[in-house]
C-alpha cells in the first residue's frame, strides 16, 4: 500500500505478506538452514535414522536424505529449494543427497556472516561462483581413473554407499548384487558404457532375511498362471510376448444382428470359438510354450492353451513386457496373426514359485539378459523398504563409476582438499571476493566435522588432526569414524564416484546463490478451503511460524 496525496493506493490484495531486504534474506537463510540441520545428523556411517509419520499414520524409517525431505510436508518456499537440491542430487548421482543439503545450508550460514559485515550479496554470489568453478577443476585433478572390469573397486564404492543404512549388516552381499546387476545391463555405445537403470527391476517381498535377497538374471513377474490345467514349470522355454487381448473384440460400430433360429445362434457361437482356437493354434504353430499377454485372456482361450500344455500369464505390466523382451530376446507382437518363430524369446526356465505366500513367475537362465531383477527380502515392511533404498543408492553409485570411469576418496577427504586449495586460490583472487571464496572453503569443512560429530568424536580436535595429516600425506586422507583418527580412505576402501561430490557442490552452490539473490518475498494469502468457493480468502500464510 502506498500514499498518493493522502489517498491510500492498494497494490497487493489484503492478507498478502511482504518481507523486504535484510529481513527477506534472514528468513530465507534461516528456513534453508533448518532443513540442512534436520538431515545433518544422518550423515555418515554413524548417522542416526529419522522416523517420519504422515497424516494417515504410515511410518517411514530411513536415513536417506532425499527420502526424508520427500516425506516431510515442507511449506516454506526457500526450504522447498533445499528439497530440490536433494532431488537433483538423487537423480543425477544417486548418492550424496545429505552431503549436498548440508553443504548448501553451511554456505548460507557463512554468507549470513558476510552479510552481517555489510558485504553486498552480489559480491558474495560472485565469490561463490568463482569458488564453485575452481572446486570442479580441483575435483577433476584429484580423481583417479578406474577400469570398468575392476570389480573390487566397484564393490568398495557400493559398500561405502550402503554403510550407515539399516541394511549395513549384509553390505558386502548387497554390494555384490548391485555390481553384478549393473555389469549385466551395461551396454557399450560408441566406445562408452551406458547403464539404463530401468532395466534393473526391484521386486519386494516381506519375509525371510536380508540375506535371502537375490539377483535373478532374468525377470520376476508378480503374476500367476491363469489356468489350473497349465504347467507350473517349463524348461527350455520359448516365449511369446503379445500386446493384444486373446479375446473376441466387440465391434466398433453399433450393429444389430437378428437371429431367427437356434442353428444361426449355434453358428454364431461356433464362429467365436473358432476364432479363439485359431489364435491359440497360431501360438502353438510357431512353437511357443510360454505366453505373456499384456491384456486379458478369454476363458475358452485359456482352456485351449492348457490343453496344448502352454503356460500363459495375463495382464502383465507394459514395463515388465519391455524387460521380458530385453531379457529373453523376444519381440513384442501386437497381432497374434503376425507371430513368427523369430519373434520368440528364450529362457532355460520359466517357473511359478511361492514367495511369502504369493505366486510369482520367475523367468531365468536367459543367455545374456539386458534386464535383471533384484528380489528384495527382509523381516518387516520397513526393513524391505530400507534395503531397497540402500540397493538403489549402491546401483546408482556403481552406474556412475561404470559410465564415468573416475573415483575419489570419500570420508570427508575431497572436501578437506577443496577447503585447503580454495583458501590458496582466494589469496590469488584478492578483493572482497576473497572473503566469499574463503567462506566457501570454510563451509566445505562441515562434512568432515559432521562425520566426526555423528560418530561421537570431538569435532574440532578431529578436524585439526585430519587437516594436518591431509596436508602432510596427500588428498586421500579423511576421517576414519571407527578409529577416530585420520586415515587413507583409498586404502580403507572408502570411495565414491567423482560424480557424487561434483554434483553435490554444483547443486549446493547453485541453491545457495539463488537464495542469496532474493531480497523481496511477496507471499499471497492462502485460500481458505472452509470458506465458500466464491474466492473467499483465508488467513495469510505466515512463513515465520515454520521457523519457530
Amino acid at each position: 500500500m502506498a500514499q498518493l496525496a493522502g489517498q491510500p493506493v492498494v497494490i497487493l490484495p489484503e492478507g498478502t505478506q511482504r518481507y523486504v531486504g535484510r529481513d527477506a534474506q534472514r528468513l530465507n537463510i534461516l528456513a534453508a538452514r533448518i532443513i540442512a540441520e534436520t538431515v545433518r545428523t544422518t550423515l555418515g556411517p554413524k548417522g542416526m535414522d529419522k522416523m517420519l509419520v504422515d497424516s494417515l499414520g504410515d511410518i517411514v524409517i530411513t536415513n536417506d536424505g532425499a527420502t526424508i525431505l520427500d516425506e516431510m510436508d515442507i511449506q516454506h518456499p526457500a526450504a522447498k529449494m533445499m528439497v530440490e537440491v536433494a532431488k537433483t542430487q538423487d537423480k543425477e548421482a544417486g548418492d550424496g543427497t545429505t552431503t549436498a543439503v548440508v553443504i548448501a545450508g553451511e554456505l548460507l550460514r557463512k554468507a549470513e556472516e558476510l552479510l552481517d559485515q555489510n558485504i553486498h550479496p552480489s559480491i558474495i554470489v560472485k565469490g561463490y561462483v568463482l569458488a564453485a568453478e575452481k572446486a570442479q577443476e580441483i575435483l577433476e585433478n584429484i580423481a583417479r581413473d578406474v577400469n570398468v572390469d575392476d570389480v573390487e573397486t566397484l564393490k568398495k564404492a557400493a559398500v561405502t554407499s550402503i554403510t550407515g543404512k539399516a541394511a549395513e549388516e549384509e553390505r558386502d552381499y548387497l554390494a555384490q548384487i548391485a555390481v553384478e546387476a549393473v555389469k549385466q545391463v551395461a551396454e557399450k555405445i560408441d566406445g562408452r558404457y551406458v547403464v539404463d537403470l530401468d532395466n534393473i527391476k526391484f521386486e519386494k517381498k516381506e519375509g525371510g532375511s536380508v540375506k535371502d535377497t537375490q539377483l535373478i538374471k532374468g525377470v520376476v513377474v508378480d503374476k500367476e498362471v491363469v489356468h489350473p490345467g497349465m504347467p507350473r514349470r517349463v524348461e527350455n522355454a520359448r516365449i511369446a510376448l503379445i500386446n493384444e487381448a486373446l479375446e473376441i473384440k466387440e465391434t466398433e460400430t453399433d450393429a444389430e444382428i437378428r437371429i431367427t433360429s437356434p442353428e444361426q445362434l449355434q453358428a454364431f457361437l461356433e464362429q467365436e470359438e473358432r476364432m479363439l482356437r485359431e489364435m491359440v493354434e497360431k501360438i502353438r504353430a510357431v512353437g511357443a510354450n510360454v505366453v505373456f499377454v499384456q491384456k486379458g485372456i478369454d476363458d475358452l482361450a485359456q482352456h485351449y492353451l492348457a490343453k496344448y500344455g502352454i503356460m500363459a500369464v495375463r495382464r502383465v505390466k507394459k514395463s515388465d513386457m519391455e524387460k521380458l523382451a530385453k531379457a529373453t530376446g523376444a519381440k513384442i507382437v501386437t497381432n497374434v496373426r503376425d507371430l513368427t518363430p523369430e519373434d520368440l524369446g528364450h529362457a532355460d526356465l520359466v517357473e511359478q514359485r511361492k514367495v511369502a505366500g504369493e505366486n510369482m513367475i520367475f523367468v531365468e537362465g536367459c543367455k545374456n539378459p539386458k534386464a535383471v531383477t533384484i528380489l528384495i527380502r527382509g523381516g518387516t515392511e520397513h526393513v524391505v523398504d530400507e534395503v531397497e533404498r540402500a540397493l538403489e543408492d549402491a546401483v546408482k553409485v556403481v552406474k556412475d563409476i561404470v559410465e564415468d570411469g573416475k573415483i575419489v576418496a570419500a570420508g570427508g577427504a575431497p572436501e578437506i582438499e577443496l577447503a585447503i586449495r580454495l583458501d590458496e586460490y582466494a589469496k590469488a583472487v584478492g578483493g572482497k571476493e576473497q572473503l566469499a571464496i574463503e567462506a566457501f572453503a570454510e563451509a566445505l569443512k562441515i562434512i568432515p566435522r559432521t562425520l566426526a560429530e555423528n560418530a561421537g568424536l570431538d569435532p574440532i580436535e578431529t578436524l585439526v588432526k585430519v587437516i594436518a595429516a591431509h596436508k602432510e600425506k596427500g588428498p586421500t586422507i579423511g576421517v576414519d569414524v571407527f578409529e577416530g583418527e585420520p586415515a587413507d580412505m583409498l586404502e580403507r576402501g572408502v570411495i565414491a564416484p567423482l560424480r557424487v561430490p561434483r554434483q553435490a557442490i554444483k547443486s549446493a552452490s547453485e541453491a545457495a546463490i539463488m537464495i542469496l539473490r532474493i531480497d523481496d518475498v511477496i507471499a499471497a494469502s492462502k485460500l481458505d478451503k472452509n470458506k465458500d468457493k466464491e474466492g473467499g480468502k483465508g488467513e495469510s500464510e505466515d512463513f515465520s511460524s515454520d521457523l519457530d
